[in-house]
């Protein structure tokens, strides 16, 4: 195996891990700022919308992601006849859970949303967004498929080209889909003729058009006669029970640590700071929106740590996995502290790119609570980036259950309890309180997370048999 310069090697798989991410991220970006131009409840319902109806995907993600991890390690051990084999695993298991979860989440979460306590009108819109999405996850699920294959295999130029193209067209999809015929008379924007506007329900088809236009071009490339020659795609076709158990084995860890957060995140948000009303809603979705420009990078940083580690540990060469995962974690770090420092510095301006210029009696409320939301969550940006790293690091490895379970606790013990007592204990603080109990969360998990990778006991792990027998 030639070796690199560890920053070049990094940084080589790295940036179009990174640029995917900040694509992914500029797509809901973009979203909730045009949906913000329709008002408070319609950026609330969106949000909202968005996080219940990625509950169950962000378990299936989470098993997906190991698909990064086999096929790196393949790479690795130069088992070229393999490559392909957990690609199509991918996609077995996608077209299954979306007609054994996805499907009936659905139908679940006009129910889901009942028990909100929010006011009928963001009821129907964020069920209206939820659903939606819901319907139109089977092409997330295959996206997610291809992303993490193509990273273990170490080309992810393909899916940062993919993202950007999804990208451009949900973005152009999003100003026909929201405001249609009206436009945007506020910013002298026109309409477009014959289109009804669709407001938050057009985000949502937009998002599904845009996430199609992302998997068809991974897709197509897989189903090329000459990468199919070289990878041997169609070697691997038939559906493997033995396969699925095994990517299911080493990534359902992955899975509920991932969905839980999101579930424990979607309690945060909808009803703890929900509690104090659709403005503090509005503020605090303005606020995860500029977090997610900073820590998604940092995903992308992790993704490709997920794929060196997987590399060098299928080569046998744990020096160089961890080597590699430090140079990664230096990187997120400045990265991300210095989004910290600029969500503190600028949070005023920031926030306001978020009210609507129709709506002036509730801007300066949502300022003033995004401003001190954005200076709790800059607080945390650096410890968040050592977690983010740390955890596709030991990922890479197939170190999975015990960073898990730790996560899961964590979760109910900080976003969660921890949440709800400074909504009981301490009102007067509002919806401040709930997030302060998340940077206290992400302070620790960093501390677990660094003390695991350290301690070194992920060096020890093999996931890939002598000699490999297909299921």
């Amino acid at each position: 195996m030639v070796e690199r310069h560890p920053i070049r090697e990094v940084w080589a798989q790295a940036w179009p891990s990174v640029l995917t991410m900040v694509s992914y991220t500029m797509m809901q970006f973009v979203d909730s700022l045009m949906v913000a131009q329709v008002g408070p409840v319609e950026m609330a319902a969106q949000g909202n919308g968005g996080i219940w109806s990625f509950v169950p995907l962000a378990f299936l993600f989470g098993v997906l992601s190991m698909v990064n991890t086999f096929t790196a390690q393949n790479v690795g051990a130069s088992r070229r006849e393999e490559i392909a084999r957990f690609a199509w695993t991918g996609f077995w298991f996608s077209l299954v859970v979306w007609v054994v979860i996805m499907l009936p989440w659905a139908a679940c979460l006009p129910m889901v949303f009942q028990y909100s306590g929010h006011s009928q009108k963001l009821l129907t819109l964020e069920t209206q967004y939820a659903v939606t999405l819901v319907l139109g996850s089977l092409f997330a699920l295959t996206g997610k498929c291809m992303s993490n294959f193509y990273f273990g295999l170490q080309r992810p130029r393909v899916i940062a080209v993919a993202a950007l193209a999804g990208n451009v067209v949900n973005i152009v999809l999003n100003y026909v889909l929201i405001y249609g015929e009206n436009g945007l008379p506020s910013m002298g924007l026109p309409g477009v003729a014959g289109v009804p506007a669709l407001g938050v329900l057009g985000a949502a088809i937009s998002t599904v058009c845009g996430t199609i236009a992302e998997v068809a071009i991974p897709l197509a490339l897989f189903f090329s006669a000459r990468f199919a020659k070289d990878h041997g795609v169609w070697q691997s076709w038939r559906p493997s029970l033995g396969d699925c158990k095994k990517l299911l084995r080493v990534g359902w860890p992955v899975g509920i640590q991932f969905g839980n957060e999101i579930v424990c995140w979607a309690i945060f948000m909808t009803v703890l700071v929900g509690k104090f009303g659709e403005i503090h809603l509005t503020a605090g979705w303005a606020t995860l929106r500029f977090m997610h420009l900073s820590f998604m990078p940092a995903v992308g940083f992790s993704v490709a740590t997920t794929a060196l580690v997987g590399k060098y540990m299928g080569a046998g060469r744990a020096d160089l996995a961890s080597n590699r995962a430090h140079w990664a974690l230096l990187m997120a770090t400045i990265y991300m502290t210095l989004c910290g420092l600029a969500m503190a510095i600028f949070r005023a301006p920031l926030i306001s790119l978020f009210t609507s210029t129709t709506d002036a009696a509730n801007t300066a409320e949502i300022i003033r609570i995004g401003s001190m939301l954005m200076i709790c969550a800059a607080v945390f940006q650096t410890f968040d980036a050592i977690g983010i790293v740390y955890n596709g690091a030991l990922r890479g490895a197939g170190d999975t259950v015990v960073p898990g379970l730790y996560t899961i606790a964590f979760n109910w013990i900080f976003i969660v309890l921890g949440g709800w007592l400074f909504v009981v204990l301490w009102p007067a603080l509002e919806s401040l309180g709930p997030w302060i109990a998340s940077a206290i969360y992400i302070i620790v998990l960093s501390v677990f997370l660094t003390k695991r990778f350290e301690a070194g006991s992920w060096k020890r792990i093999r996931l890939l048999e002598t000699n490999p027998i297909h299921g």
